[in-house]
């Protein structure tokens, strides 16, 4: 008799109880935060203008290179920025009082972390439009060279999945 009060108790209760429903429950509700963080990080990146090839392709070195870009490491990313430089007049641009380096910032990033940082960089540091250069980190070791490769291909996934043009500086070919 009390099993069959505990068969007939079960089914009424529904399954909100059961640690697996929970769980579904719970992933359903990461995946939705997950979609509008992303939705929400495509909208401020759409406030920057498409990127025009003809001021970026020609570029084959980081130092002349004035957009964001990505060094990719083992264990994290490497995020440079150049920033505005705030004075609009052309006087002692590059020079000893107004030095580009200054203005050029590297901030540590995990992988998780990428696609907030890429979009909270200012719109008046991105000369080229919405691209972005990568690289892989220098003087890698044999051991960690198949961890930033699945590094930079993820980068690039992110980085397109938010609609940002990827350009390989050594290369010379867009992702």
């Amino acid at each position: 008799m009390l099993l069959l009060s505990a068969l007939a108790i079960g089914p009424l209760s529904g399954c909100h109880g059961h640690p697996a429903a929970v769980a579904i429950e719970a992933h359903a509700d990461q995946r939705a935060q997950l979609e509008a963080a992303l939705e929400s990080q495509r909208e401020q990146l759409q406030m920057i203008s498409l990127p025009t090839k003809s001021r970026y392709m020609a570029i084959h070195s980081f130092e002349s290179w004035e957009n964001p870009y990505l060094t990719v490491q083992p264990g994290m990313l490497e995020l440079h920025v150049t920033v505005a430089d705030a004075n609009p007049s052309s006087l002692g641009v590059g020079g000893m009082l107004r030095p580009i380096g200054a203005r050029r910032q590297v901030l540590d990033i995990g992988m998780d972390k990428l696609g907030d940082a890429i979009s909270s960089v200012p719109q008046d540091a991105w000369p080229y439009g919405r691209v972005v250069a990568i690289e892989e980190a220098h003087k890698t070791p044999a051991a960690a060279e198949p961890a930033v490769r699945r590094n930079m291909e993820a980068a690039i996934a992110k980085l397109n999945d938010l609609g940002i043009v990827v350009y390989d500086i050594s290369d010379g070919k867009v992702q």
